[in-house]
C-alpha cells in the first residue's frame, strides 16, 4: 500500500515537472518575441533628439544627442509639484529646441510621464515650434545607467543624466540602445525571473544576435556591445575595430 502511494506521487511529481518544464518553455518564447518587437521597433533616425526624464520630487532630467548619438548639454527643470517652476523649466525647454534645432522630444514612460507631456506638448504649442514629443519605454534605463559600460562612457555624467541619454538614443536607434542592457532588464515580460534562468538567457541572447544580424550595424558607428553581436565577430574583435577606428 505504501509502495502504491509513493509511486502515484512519483508519476504525479513527474508529470508536475513536466508541465513545468513545458509552461518554461512557453513562457521563454513569449519573452523572446517580447524582446524582439522592442528591439526591431522602428528607429527615429540620425535626428537632434531631447531625452527626457521625468520625474516629480527630483525633476525631469533633459539631455541633448545630436544626429549621431553623441551627447551634447544637459539641464535639469521642475515643472511639476512640489516645485512648481513651470516659467523657468519653459525657457530652458525653448531655448534647447531653438539652439540645437531639437526635431524629436522623448520621454520616458515612468513616473511623472503623463504630466511631463502634457507640459511638453504646452510648450511647444504656446511657442510654435515643430517638434514633435514622443514617449520611450524606460525599462532597463536605470539599469544601462549605474553599469559599467555607462561609466565607462560617461565618466564624469551623474546616473540620472545618462537615463536621460539612454531614453533619447532609444528613440534614435532602439537596437544599438538596448543592446548595451541584460535582455531580462528591457521589459520583456512580467515573470521572466520565475523561469529556467540558463534557457531564457540562451533564448534571449540568440535573439537579441539574430535582430542585429537581420538589421545589420554600422561598421563606421557602431558600438563595442552591437559590433560583437554580428555573427562572426566576437567581443575582442569588436573592441579591436572600435580601437582601431
Amino acid at each position: 500500500k505504501k509502495l502504491t502511494i509513493i509511486n502515484i506521487a512519483l508519476v504525479l511529481l513527474a508529470i508536475f515537472l513536466a508541465k513545468m518544464e513545458e509552461a518554461d518553455k512557453e513562457a521563454i518564447k513569449v519573452f523572446a518575441t517580447n524582446a524582439k518587437n522592442l528591439l526591431l521597433a522602428s528607429p527615429a533616425g540620425p535626428k537632434v533628439i531631447m531625452g527626457v526624464d521625468p520625474g516629480f520630487r527630483t525633476g525631469c532630467k533633459v539631455a541633448i544627442i545630436d544626429r549621431n548619438g553623441n551627447y551634447k548639454e544637459y539641464k535639469p527643470i521642475f515643472p511639476h509639484e512640489p516645485m512648481c517652476r513651470v516659467m523657468e523649466a519653459q525657457d530652458i525647454v525653448v531655448d534647447f529646441i531653438k539652439k540645437y534645432n531639437v526635431e524629436l522630444i522623448a520621454i520616458g514612460n515612468g513616473t511623472a510621464s503623463k504630466e511631463t507631456v502634457n507640459f511638453i506638448n504646452a510648450v511647444l504649442k504656446k511657442n510654435q515650434l515643430k517638434a514633435k514629443a514622443v514617449v520611450v519605454s524606460e525599462a532597463g534605463a536605470s539599469v544601462y545607467s549605474a553599469s559599467p559600460l555607462a561609466v565607462n562612457e560617461f565618466p564624469d555624467l551623474d546616473v540620472t543624466v545618462r537615463g536621460a541619454i539612454s531614453i533619447a538614443r532609444r528613440l534614435q536607434d532602439p537596437l544599438a540602445e538596448l543592446v548595451k542592457i541584460d535582455p531580462k532588464s528591457i521589459g520583456v515580460g512580467q515573470y521572466q525571473h520565475d523561469v529556467n534562468q540558463t534557457q531564457l538567457k540562451k533564448n534571449l541572447d540568440e535573439t537579441v544576435e539574430s535582430c542585429v544580424n537581420y538589421v545589420g550595424v554600422n561598421l563606421n558607428s557602431a558600438s563595442t556591445e552591437l559590433l560583437s553581436y554580428v555573427a562572426g565577430i566576437g567581443r575582442l574583435a569588436a573592441k579591436n575595430i572600435v580601437q582601431y577606428r
